[in-house]
């Protein structure tokens, strides 16, 4: 190996073997591959995320529908199947309240709560929710619980 023949190892080196924009002289002065005029021809050009030439891109031309309510209010949905199964691991005693939702990790305490009447409940509970539906609260007085509305 001599000074002369030395080269850089397979690979590693990455090279188009194109010199644009290095005067007129070398074929590809001037314009430097980039055509004439247009946004293409420019430094800094990127194109938009759906961008389409221009045309009017798909996301714009498709029909909208629909409309959400800022009003509209969420609530965490608990069946009853749930408490069940809570009374039955000894995880609750005969208070359910918004304390034991969050111990339970069944809401955050940002969240309402909204009692829902899948399963059956044996129980006597007290039970704390911002709403029940009608069927969840007639199986809990029917158990001989309490219902409480937050």
């Amino acid at each position: 190996m001599e000074l002369n023949n030395l080269q850089p190892a397979e690979g590693s080196v990455k090279s188009n073997g194109k010199r644009v924009g290095r005067g007129e002289g070398s074929g590809k002065g001037g314009t430097a591959t980039r055509g004439h005029k247009g946004a293409k021809s420019r430094s800094g050009y990127s194109k938009k995320i759906g961008f389409e030439g221009g045309q009017m891109p798909l996301q714009r031309r498709v029909p909208k529908f629909g409309f959400k309510n800022i009003n509209r209010v969420e609530y965490q949905g608990v069946n009853l199947d749930v408490l069940q199964q809570m009374v039955d691991d000894g995880k609750i005693k005969d208070t359910v309240d918004m304390t034991s939702y969050i111990e339970n990790r069944l809401a955050t305490k940002n969240e309402l709560v909204k009692i829902l009447g899948r399963g059956e409940l044996k129980a006597k509970l007290k039970v704390s929710a911002h709403k029940f539906t009608k069927s969840a609260q007639e199986a809990i007085e029917k158990a001989g619980g309490e219902v409480i509305t937050l």
